[in-house]
């Protein structure tokens, strides 16, 4: 099943998240023949859960700079956006971005393709919040008893409650640093990098992410949300140093099959 999407599409920063009857992707973009990482919209691209080789694109769901059919949808910056990610509470979907040099924000849809709708930047009291309010590369569980948390992080793993009324506001206090251990004694190939992405399956927390050294994903676990998250290994191992780049995705249990996204 690789590649999944049409080659002319470049969705890096695979989120995997499976609502309803069908599996989204959500992810950075990547414009042809770029030349940096990433631009200035995402898009969410979808397949049925009984039929994931079809794919459907939904077009544009987010951006931070207007084109020929969308104004932006940040109010405050022009960056370029990466590594978004997407959860249910409740009956509304939010979307948590990452832009690239400026502070993150959380965007609230009916729909799980959107269009998202702007709400907050992070909002957190001096001390409580990782990364200068960027959150790097987050990824956000909304655990069984309606509580939710946040993971991010660049070279260094960070962890938030949210508040779950309003789903930006950080609870005070909250703040876990280092989640995943990432000190200069801890392998490179095991070393906390980037791209958290969290799960739960039974009683089990897993933090999904990529290392200091390597195109892999690996993974930490922990018996609660906010750790210490212990390593384990690796989910995809494809060897060493890509040049300029690395490894980033995460898992999804489809119809009782888990799949590996990246």
């Amino acid at each position: 099943m690789n590649p999944f999407l049409p080659l002319w599409e470049y969705i890096p920063d695979a989120e995997p998240r499976v609502f309803g009857d069908r599996e989204y992707i959500y992810g950075s973009h990547d414009s042809h023949n770029g030349m940096e990482f990433c631009d200035y919209k995402l898009k969410v691209w979808s397949a049925s859960i009984h039929d994931l080789s079809h794919w459907v694109c939904h077009g544009h769901i987010f951006h931070t700079r207007p084109d020929t059919d969308h104004p932006a949808d940040v109010p405050y910056t022009g960056n370029r956006l990466f590594a978004p990610d997407v959860v249910k509470k409740g009956d509304k979907y939010y979307l948590y971005t990452y832009i690239h040099g400026a502070k993150g924000c959380v965007s609230v849809s009916d729909r799980p393709e959107g269009p998202f709708k702007f709400l907050s930047k992070y909002d957190y009291a001096p001390g409580d919040g990782g990364d200068d309010g960027i959150y790097n590369d987050i990824g956000v569980l909304v655990d069984d008893d309606g509580k939710v948390y946040c993971y991010y992080g660049f070279c260094d793993s960070n962890m938030n409650e949210l508040d779950p009324e309003s789903m930006y506001k950080v609870i005070k206090g909250s703040l876990r640093k280092p989640v995943i251990p990432d000190a200069e004694g801890v392998p490179e190939d095991r070393r906390f990098y980037e791209a958290s992405s969290p799960r739960k399956i039974g009683n089990t927390y897993y933090l999904i992410y990529s290392p200091h050294k390597g195109s892999r994903l690996a993974y930490a676990t922990s018996e609660a949300p906010t750790g210490p998250f212990t390593y384990r290994g690796y989910i995809v191992d494809n060897g060493e140093d890509y040049p300029a780049g690395n490894n980033h995705g995460s898992i999804a249990q489809i119809n009782g099959q888990w799949y590996v996204f990246y």
